[in-house]
């Protein structure tokens, strides 16, 4: 019972009871084998054999030995897998740090690029707004030089063809060898009469002056150019180039014996200014009555206005200054105007001003672009013999911003109170003008789309953003050019000049708030 007892105890217990009743078993298994052996003939004393419950312990023992030999053998795999595990521990800590320095080395060369590319984009800012500075100087010193050669060439009776840099030095090269020609010629001559002694200083003189006729001896006035001193806009700006010259003037012609019959040079009726353009023709001539008009003595240099140059009195706009209609510049000639130069001109928010593209005749049709605006209109009377009078300016809708009429501003409000809207359009997708496509452009509070009304198809689909953008051309047109984001072009057409603005501008509102929602997004 004693060795049930310790057996159930080295179960039970720690390694070391199941070594003592271990140790015990053993002990007692030889002390019974020893007895069993014969005294000197090698033979087992069957008498003497061991009980069963003595075998049975000593079998006990054997495996509880066993037992723990494998469980020693566990122990040691498992303390060899757990430094294992500790060096892959180590190994993975030592890369998840490494890691994490890499990362922090990246994003500090982001942050680092992040600057100098927003420093570079300041700079090259800042150089184009130099090199744009510096393109209006050379466009105004372009324009004087211009301006100098072609009153220089006008005075000699010559015409280039056109207006560019190739044609006007190849026409002041022939001049400057012309006259190099005639001082040779007549230098020549008066030496040769000199040297003959028929003739003296005086009529040298006369020869001098018979080979010089017809050239002017002093420097042609600024006026000959069709420039007067007082062109310039009170902001400084001044005239478009010469080469533009052409487009701004209208004929009135005049009739001599008329004015002989009169007797006075102010007209009986109101001035009627031609409404059509000119010819390429017409405005040729009238650019060679312009620069041909040099005066032959200092005596008639005299400015217009100390001799009452041309003008217009009561110079007036007439009409309703509201898209879709049409306003119109008109007055009475005075001192001898017969023609005059039109250009309507746009006053932009921040102060700055813009010439409306095309628009230089009297009328102009007022478009979604003068929105929110002030256009005025500026007029420089001239007369037959190219003397320009003062500049007339004068401001539509009493110096006030255009505004929609009220049935157009109430469409357009509900449409900005909808948050949405709907059009009718037709577009044109190749660049052919007969194929033009019936479609449906719907604005919303971020986006718009265009979608085909035959196969309902989508053909633009885009979020409001600062590169799409809306041309409108001048004058009497139910079309416009859409722009997006990716630059492409699509002209439309609305077949109403009040369908089109009222899509323009309420197109233009969703946009700009859209635009405004992003930048308080952002900030």
């Amino acid at each position: 019972m004693s060795a049930n007892r310790s057996s159930r105890n080295g179960h039970s217990g720690d390694g070391l009871g199941s070594q003592q009743s271990g140790a015990l078993s053993r002990g007692g298994l030889e002390k019974h084998s020893h007895e069993k052996i014969s005294n000197g003939d090698g033979k087992i004393d069957h008498s003497h054999d061991p009980d069963p419950e003595t075998m049975e312990l000593y079998a006990r023992a054997r495996a509880q030995e066993r037992e723990i030999q494998t469980l020693r053998e566990q122990i040691a795999a498992a303390y060899v897998n757990e430094m294992k595990l500790l060096s892959e521990k180590y190994a993975l800590e030592k890369k998840f740090a490494d890691i994490r320095l890499a990362i922090d080395e990246k994003q500090n060369e982001a942050t680092a690029y992040a600057s100098s590319e927003l420093a570079r984009r300041k700079g090259d800012l800042e150089q184009n707004l130099k090199l744009a500075h510096e393109l209006k100087e050379t466009e105004d010193e372009r324009y004087m030089f211009v301006s100098s050669m072609l009153g220089l060439l006008s005075s000699y009776d010559i015409w280039p063809p056109v207006f560019n840099a190739t044609a006007i030095s190849t026409y002041i090269k022939r001049l400057h060898d012309q006259l190099r020609w005639k001082l040779r010629t007549s230098e020549d001559k008066i030496s040769e009469a000199e040297n003959a002694g028929g003739i003296n200083i005086g009529n040298a003189s006369d020869v001098k002056d018979n080979n010089w006729s017809g050239m002017p001896t002093r420097q042609v006035p600024q006026k000959s150019m069709g420039i007067s001193g007082q062109d310039t806009y009170k902001d400084g700006n001044a005239l478009e180039l010469t080469n533009n010259l052409s487009k701004y003037m209208h004929y009135k012609p005049t009739s001599l014996a008329m004015s002989q019959q009169l007797g006075t040079d102010t007209y009986a009726g109101e001035f009627e200014f031609d409404t059509h353009r000119s010819s390429e023709s017409s405005d040729r001539k009238l650019m060679e009555a312009i620069l041909s008009r040099t005066p032959n003595n200092d005596d008639s240099v005299a400015s217009s206005a100390s001799q009452g140059g041309p003008g217009i009195d009561g110079f007036q706009i007439v009409g309703e200054a509201t898209p879709g209609n049409q306003l119109l510049g008109c007055g009475y000639p005075v001192r001898g105007t017969s023609l005059c130069m039109f250009q309507w001109v746009r006053h932009l928010p921040d102060g700055t001003t813009q010439y409306i593209e095309g628009a230089t005749n009297p009328e102009y049709i007022v478009t979604a672009d003068d929105v929110d605006k002030l256009i005025a209109v500026e007029c420089i009377p001239m007369d037959e013999q190219g003397r320009q009078g003062d500049i007339v300016r004068l401001f539509a809708n009493d110096q006030n911003k255009i505004k929609c009429d009220p049935e157009m501003q109430m469409e357009i409000d509900t449409y900005l109170s909808s948050g949405q809207a709907m059009f009718k359009i037709v577009i044109m997708l190749l660049d052919s003008s007969e194929n033009w496509q019936s479609a449906t452009l719907f604005l919303g509070r971020s986006a718009y789309e265009i979608k085909t009304i035959e196969t309902g198809a989508i053909l633009i689909a885009e979020k409001f953003s600062n590169q799409s953008s809306i041309k409108v051309p001048s004058g009497l047109s139910t079309q416009f050019v859409l722009t997006c984001s990716d630059g492409s072009t699509y002209p439309i057409n609305t077949y109403d000049v009040r369908r089109r603005d009222t899509l323009v501008v309420t197109m233009r509102m969703f946009q700009s708030k859209s635009l405004e929602d992003k930048r308080k997004a952002r900030a």
